[in-house]
């Protein structure tokens, strides 16, 4: 008793002084994860992360003693459930999440476990005797007898997506050396300074946050300058449309300050502004024959350099 009680409270140290020293944390599941798998990890993450298992309840009981002290925390409560472990860190949480759910491991399929996946069997030749054609057929399973061995004619669903595997299936898949599921580590929730969130809102690139607050600016401009209400983001705006409105106003009265005469200009003699557009597109026109022509020039040169001339 007194050894598991020394164990105890070297724990709640630990995990306090891991509390402290790190900023970030992810809670990870670890169903159907093996111990090497587990160590895997470990040394995938060492340098730059910590990995820290131990009992829901005596996890939550240590938090609960910290909370004094340390009240942001309890927001990890609720998520402390099942088989989870603690992962902490103060590096990039991206570069930490796909190096924590890279170690996958194929496993094959047991009865009663929950397909986390859709599992089909492949339209393939079993190279299984004839003898076992009834086996197929109670499942469901489309064969036929090819060079005496049993052929699958299309792939099959033999299990859906959150569904139990049956004994059946099991059997089925194990048969055909068929390994269908892959464990490991699941991110299922992260927190990071006080907050704490999906690992999904990683994917969230700068490029989208950006797109988003643009919008958001747009909306609030919008709005101000509908209702006429000044703010930061419509202010531009409505010194540009003021502007806009006092050029109409000189130019309608005919009054012409130094800033819109050339505007003036081009309201009274359009014509002169016109004719300058076709002679525009005709150099313009002039200098892409020009550019085709050197083009054209430059790949003979070059035909020449490499001696097909001598073939004209």
């Amino acid at each position: 008793m007194a050894g598991a009680r020394e164990k105890k409270v070297e724990y709640f140290s630990k995990l306090r002084e891991l509390l402290e020293e790190y900023k970030s944390i992810f809670i990870v599941g670890v169903d159907n994860v093996s111990s090497q798998q587990l160590h895997e990890v470990r040394k995938a993450l060492r340098s730059n992360a910590v990995v820290l298992m131990g009992k829901n309840t005596m996890i939550r009981r240590a938090i609960r003693g910290f909370l004094a002290d340390l009240p942001e925390y309890e927001k990890l409560l609720p998520f402390i459930r099942g088989n989870v472990g603690f992962i902490f860190t103060n590096a990039d949480l991206k570069e930490i999440r796909e190096t924590i759910i890279a170690n996958k491991v194929a496993a094959p399929a047991r009865a009663g476990a929950i397909a986390p996946d859709d599992v089909w069997i492949p339209a393939i030749n079993t190279g299984l005797e004839p003898g076992k054609t009834s086996f197929f057929q109670a499942l469901g399973v489309p064969t036929k007898i090819a060079r005496g061995t049993i052929e699958i004619t299309t792939d099959v669903k033999v299990v859906e997506s959150g569904g139990k595997v049956g004994q059946s299936e099991a059997a089925l898949l194990n048969l055909l050396n068929i390994s269908p599921f892959t464990y490991g580590l699941s991110v299922v929730q992260v927190y990071d300074n006080g907050n704490i969130f999906p690992s999904s809102i990683l994917d969230i690139t700068d490029d989208e946050l950006v797109k988003h607050f643009v919008s958001a600016i747009n909306t609030i401009a919008s709005i101000s300058l509908a209702i006429t209400y000044p703010t930061l983001p419509s202010v531009g705006h409505s010194v540009v449309n003021s502007y806009k409105d006092l050029l109409a106003v000189a130019i309608a009265a005919k009054f012409i300050f130094p800033e819109i005469e050339d505007l003036a200009d081009r309201i009274e003699n359009p014509d002169k502004y016109a004719s300058a557009a076709p002679v525009a597109a005709a150099s313009s026109g002039a200098t892409e024959a020009a550019a085709e022509e050197a083009a054209e020039e430059e790949a003979e040169e070059s035909d020449e350099d490499l001696g097909f001339g001598l073939f004209d």
